[in-house]
């Protein structure tokens, strides 16, 4: 299998860090095949602008989107974007190694999906979102830390639940958007104020990492269960 690890922590020595050389090592001892992505290291650009295309289809007037549409068909996206794009098509499973900053990703890593999940090479006319996206067949899983203990992301917690309440855009709305299958995602809650958690959530991280075949993903409803106004269908409803 082809992994593509996406990491954005700034600190090589990390728990972060330590999360992600755990995933490379188990699953390069694996016989998979593993490509990083760290984001910070290589200084990833995080603005999407004009900047990000070689050429432009209306120099008068810029709209993004547009402009990646054109350079998706003319191959006019700079290359840092080209190679993301390259890992992506490359990948077989994608894992996303952060911490959860603001109940959702670091700002690096959402300039990263906002330049390289490009319209009309990811998702868009002729492609598709969701269960007909552009990364269809590929599955992809988020790994993350964060500062409070686990029972403040419960349902009833302070911070909400973190599944329906903080992940779901992710989940849903960048990883299932873009056509991916989700894995449930592997949480190391509050490592920085309870050290002697540490050495058991990297044995936690390696035998979900070892199951990553044969773990069933998130069900979410495919295209077919809604209605013309995008509307679930009331017998698919709960």
């Amino acid at each position: 299998m082809n992994v593509f690890i996406v990491y954005a922590h700034q600190e090589p020595k990390s728990f972060n860090g330590a999360l992600k050389d755990t995933a490379v090592e188990t699953l390069e001892a694996l016989g998979h095949t593993v490509k990083v992505s760290d984001l910070y290291a290589m200084n990833f650009k995080a603005i999407a602008d004009q900047h990000d295309f070689t050429e432009l289809e209306n120099a008068d007037y810029f709209k993004y989107q547009t402009e990646q549409i054109h350079a998706s068909k003319h191959d006019t996206f700079t290359s840092d974007i080209t190679a993301e794009l390259e890992k992506l098509k490359w990948a077989d499973f994608v894992l996303f190694q952060f911490p959860l900053w603001w109940f959702s990703m670091p700002a690096i890593l959402k300039g990263w999906v906002d330049r390289v999940f490009a319209m009309g090479s990811i998702y868009g006319a002729g492609i598709g979102a969701y269960d007909t996206g552009g990364l269809k067949g590929k599955k992809s899983m988020l790994s993350i830390t964060t500062g409070g203990p686990e029972l403040m992301y419960s349902p009833h917690g302070k911070n909400g639940d973190i599944h329906e309440n903080i992940l779901f855009p992710i989940h849903h709305g960048i990883l299932y958007f873009s056509g991916m299958d989700v894995l449930p995602p592997f949480i190391a809650y509050s490592v920085a104020r309870d050290p002697a958690k540490r050495e058991q959530y990297i044995i936690d991280f390696k035998k979900r990492l070892l199951s990553i075949d044969t773990t069933p993903v998130i069900p979410y409803h495919p295209s077919s269960h809604y209605d013309e106004t995008m509307q679930l269908k009331p017998e698919f409803r709960g």
